[in-house]
């Protein structure tokens, strides 16, 4: 790429046409105000920075910029340390509320199984006692730990359960009032029950044509 010689015996631009495109370049230049942060043209820096010493200050501890008739308000609003009326912790005015919503240890919070108002301090040994009591569960009818409901209510199938288990309930229920059901005599145990009963019938009737016999006997 050919650079083009803006000054010099050799420049084809006269002196005064030079001179209008440095100063345009140097206008365009830039810098940081110290004070605002903000970017200002070089040839403007002096003047701005002057004015800024004069009308803003640069906050210590934040780093925010503010005039300087508010500086003290801002301290006082932003970073003078105050008490939490809670606990008593102190700390930057800024954080308070926040602390007070979300860390202090004395603010009130609910147990998830009661809905118990109480510190946030007692919250973990008072749901360990709170989560181990149980309650009925109307879809099985079992008690459940509290701790444990969102996984039984997940898990658990309503009736089916119990349906099943007092239909074996009531089962064992006959078997033990009218007994063990009776087995059926085999086919084998039958026949031959027959045939002694058979035999014990001829014998009897021999016996007594005998005993009639001997009775007409003169």
């Amino acid at each position: 790429m050919q650079m083009i010689q803006l000054s010099g015996p050799r420049s084809p631009y006269p002196v005064s046409f030079c001179r209008r495109i440095m100063s345009v370049a140097s206008d365009q230049a830039t810098s940081i105000c110290s004070y605002c942060d903000r970017v200002i043209p070089c040839s403007n820096l002096d003047l701005h920075v002057a004015h800024c010493s004069r009308k803003l200050e640069k906050c210590k501890i934040c780093g925010d910029v503010v005039p300087k008739k508010h500086a003290e308000e801002h301290f006082l609003s932003t970073h003078a340390p105050v008490a939490c009326s809670l606990c008593s912790e102190t700390m930057e005015r800024e954080v308070l509320g926040v602390h007070k919503g979300e860390n202090c240890p004395q603010r009130i919070v609910t147990c998830e199984y009661c809905e118990f108002p109480l510190p946030a301090i007692d919250l973990f040994k008072h749901q360990e006692v709170c989560g181990n009591r149980t309650e009925l569960c109307h879809m099985c009818s079992r008690y459940i730990r509290l701790h444990e409901r969102d996984v039984h209510e997940s898990r658990c199938n309503g009736g089916t359960n119990v349906i099943a288990e007092s239909s074996s309930n009531t089962g064992l229920a006959e078997r033990d009032r009218h007994g063990a059901p009776r087995r059926q005599p085999s086919r084998k145990r039958l026949l031959f029950t027959i045939a002694i009963t058979g035999v014990a019938v001829l014998f009897g009737s021999l016996i007594y044509q005998k005993k009639a016999e001997d009775s007409q006997m003169p």
